[in-house]
């Protein structure tokens, strides 16, 4: 290959890169995400969370993407939880922006100004404060009660931080581990979550105080199925997105794919999807890690 043959190449690759990258930016960021990610890297000010700390390395790595799918199904199994998200989040009618509205308070929380960080918990403290209802069981919740905010939070940083160390570019060490929880109890506590983990005993523990009250509602099921099987995405897109679903569903406990209604099959087994996801997990931090222009990087 002469050196014209290889310019042109490179430059294909890097075309592409810059057009995928752009594409998962406005799905994750949204049509504010240039002014978004601009306030949260270009403004000055101090941080909750310095450069060193774990949690960057966790939130800013593509693994986050399989360990966001995790969440969301454990998540579902606390039927109080799940009551509250199917009454009052729009995950069905706006995925997007449901997303979108997650992953910018992450990047907020994370890489923000403390002031910023600040205003985003407030925000979110405010929504909580007006929802509330009851299940069709009959059982009342609030989305501000402190309990049903830890089950949340202890699903959420345990499928963030195993979806890292599976997939992620950097894995922690066991210090590291620990620190990200730390870390995420900082803003666990913003939020309202009495007692956040700030270990991985802690953690396991944790998630084990919440075992009796986990359950798989119908709302649960349906949930499983939207986000495994019906995700709002073109055709093109599909196969990706099922090697990161595969890989999600592959890190979450026997019992909770059981109680789903999950099989256990070969085909969901670890050793058999675990390769596809990190291909693809490869593939989406190959893309971010493009230079597109300064307002279409990734928040």
């Amino acid at each position: 290959m002469d050196d014209a043959e290889t310019a042109r190449s490179g430059g294909s690759a890097a075309g592409l890169r810059d057009r995928l990258g752009a594409e998962l930016f406005a799905r994750v960021a949204g049509p504010d995400g240039p002014a978004v990610r601009q306030r949260i890297h270009g403004r000055p000010g101090p941080r909750w969370f310095g450069p060193e700390r774990p949690i960057r390395t966790v939130h800013g790595d593509a693994a986050m993407f399989v360990g966001g799918l995790r969440a969301l199904l454990l998540q579902s199994l606390h039927p109080l939880a799940m009551a509250a998200v199917a009454a009052h989040s729009g995950f069905r009618s706006d995925p997007w922006g449901r997303l979108q509205r997650t992953s910018t308070f992450l990047a907020v929380t994370t890489f923000g100004t403390a002031e910023d960080a600040q205003d985003a918990v407030d925000r979110v403290r405010a929504v909580h404060a007006r929802i509330s209802g009851t299940t069709a069981s009959g059982q009342s919740y609030r989305a501000a009660d402190p309990h049903l905010l830890g089950w949340v939070h202890a699903a959420e940083v345990d499928s963030f931080l195993r979806a890292h160390q599976a997939f992620g570019a950097a894995p922690l060490d066991p210090a590291g581990c620990d620190g990200y929880l730390a870390d995420t109890a900082h803003v666990a506590s913003a939020l309202g979550v009495a007692d956040p983990p700030r270990d991985r005993d802690q953690l396991a523990a944790r998630l084990r105080a919440y075992g009796p009250e986990l359950d798989a509602t119908a709302q649960a099921r349906d949930t499983a199925r939207f986000l495994l099987l019906h995700p709002p995405l073109p055709l093109a897109a599909r196969p990706a997105y099922t090697a990161l679903a595969g890989a999600a569903v592959s890190l979450l406990p026997r019992e909770s794919r059981r109680l789903l209604g999950l099989p256990s099959v070969p085909l969901l087994e670890p050793a058999v999807v675990r390769p596809a996801g990190r291909a693809v997990v490869r593939l989406i931090r190959w893309a971010m890690a493009g230079p597109p222009p300064p307002e279409q990087q990734p928040l």
